[in-house]
């Protein structure tokens, strides 16, 4: 029975392993489809879309589900994806920000509020949570493709403001603006990038205890986990 508990166990991990590696191939496609929509099919001519296409082989996906990512923009012509902002609070004021890919804005507001109103949050308006966070650009690039001091000096030499070298990943910040034309830069010694975005990043972090912490964890998990959410941005913080 002890063996039969021990494989049901890595089925189950393996299950849940499985369901989260679908849910950031999703998210990772309708990011490359809708890249390859809005700009040139040359990922050389398109930074959108080389970016979104080295996030897509960073976490291995496999080359052919990107081509499809690619090719199904094609046919996109009576799905309209729209990027909206949606911005709302958590239990004890925990500012959240909810990006969104979507060709329905109404079912995903909806969808959106009903789970902030379910998890003790709430729905604002654009610009309720947005003074919380800077928007800047943030690249991310494996440790084991460059050294420390080569990423610093790169980084800084193309106009990035900071660089910071952590365990697993090199993390480069600079202004938003000006993200793609620093990544160029640094395409020419760096081949592989984990992640290029432009993101929310929290002025002060608010830390919680309790039931409430419980629940603005699920509810940041919940806001994820949606279909039509491509990235979720809190000031929450955990206590060292």
């Amino acid at each position: 029975m002890a063996g039969h508990s021990h494989w049901a166990g890595i089925k189950h991990k393996k299950g849940r392993a499985d369901k989260e590696r679908s849910k950031i191939f999703s998210k990772l496609s309708r990011e490359i489809t809708v890249a390859a929509k809005l700009g040139d099919k040359d990922p050389l001519m398109n930074p959108r879309l080389r970016s979104a296409i080295q996030a897509a082989r960073s976490s291995n996906m496999p080359k052919d589900n990107i081509e499809r990512a690619i090719d199904k923009s094609k046919s996109l012509n009576q799905s309209n994806f729209e990027k909206i902002r949606y911005e709302g609070f958590g239990r004890d004021k925990v500012a959240i920000i909810v990006e969104t890919l979507t060709d329905n804005k109404n079912r995903t507001a909806s969808k959106l509020r009903t789970i902030f109103q379910k998890n003790g949050g709430n729905l604002g308006t654009q610009g309720s949570a947005a003074h919380n966070f800077k928007q800047i650009g943030v690249i991310r690039i494996n440790i084991n493709e460059i050294k420390d001091d080569k990423i610093f000096e790169l980084a800084i030499d193309a106009g990035a403001d900071e660089c910071f070298s952590f365990e697993n990943f090199h993390e480069i910040h600079c202004s938003f603006e000006d993200i793609y034309s620093i990544k160029k830069k640094i395409e020419s010694h760096v081949e592989n990038f984990i992640s290029t975005d432009i993101e929310w990043i929290p002025l002060n972090k608010v830390s919680s205890e309790g039931e409430n912490k419980e629940d603005i964890k699920k509810l940041i998990k919940l806001l994820d986990d949606d279909d039509d959410v491509q990235r979720v941005y809190s000031n929450f913080g955990e206590e060292d």
